[in-house]
């Protein structure tokens, strides 16, 4: 009877092993071979319930790849640092997107902030921009961030296009911080799981020509960083000042 391929497996990695030691008796233990152990046996990936027909929409509408052509915006350099990102969000509020996802939209009293930003612009909701070629066509993009209630933020990120202004990210949430690594955009999140948080990257896709979250993964974050469970007293709790979400980027 022929062995099969795991046992000829086995006793190829027996020999090898011999050999290693035959060649390391002469030479000593420096830079000798030696074994690693027994080799685990690979196990391919097994389909479960194989016969459950699959699913051909998404339940639900995330905003993944919307975007919105913003209208009155021109920008026939290319130069989107040359725009008021207050004036460009104000135009955006009305732009139509390719889809209706309604990720796009702002709180009413969010949008009365933005409008009145021109003359009170301590209370703007509207954070510096950004600039960064996310596209990798030689032309920067514009970030800009929203701060909305709860202490979350509105992440947009502008594209010039064809003498206009297109949005190719919208996106909300209760961030941790932003980043800018390279040509992706890093959002970090809490999450309910004690010290762990959401990690969502994002990168341009050019078959979209928008952002799509490429990488969205939960991390163990190192113990310095967990925040310690609070001290249960008989004073009342006091709500901390809402701060700004930190943007780790560099401002260019």
């Amino acid at each position: 009877m022929r062995p099969d391929r795991r046992t000829r497996r086995r006793a190829a990695v027996a020999l090898g092993v011999v050999a290693g030691v035959a060649l390391s008796s002469g030479c000593g233990d420096t830079g000798g071979l030696h074994s690693a152990g027994p080799t685990p046996t690979a196990i391919g990936p097994a389909r479960l319930w194989p016969r459950l027909p699959p699913a051909s929409a998404a339940p639900y509408d995330y905003g993944e790849g919307e975007t919105a052509r913003i209208p009155g915006i021109a920008v026939p350099d290319g130069d989107v640092r040359r725009l008021d990102p207050v004036a460009v969000v104000r135009a955006g509020v009305g732009a139509r997107t390719n889809r209706t996802s309604g990720t796009a939209d702002l709180p009413a009293d969010v949008v009365r902030k933005i409008d009145a930003c021109p003359a009170e612009p301590a209370s703007c909701p509207v954070l510096p921009p950004y600039f960064r070629d996310l596209t990798g066509d030689g032309r920067e993009e514009m970030v800009i961030g929203i701060q909305l209630p709860g202490r979350q933020l509105s992440i947009r990120v502008y594209m010039p296009d064809s003498g206009g202004l297109t949005r190719i990210l919208s996106t909300s949430d209760a961030v941790i911080s932003v980043e800018l690594a390279g040509r992706d955009l890093i959002v970090r999140a809490p999450s309910a799981i004690t010290g762990y948080e959401y990690r969502t990257a994002w990168s341009w896709d050019a078959g979209q020509r928008a952002m799509l979250p490429a990488r969205d993964e939960i991390l163990r974050i190192p113990p310095s960083r967990t925040p310690r469970p609070s001290l249960t007293t008989s004073r009342p709790a006091v709500s901390p000042p809402a701060t700004s979400p930190g943007v780790l980027a560099e401002r260019r």
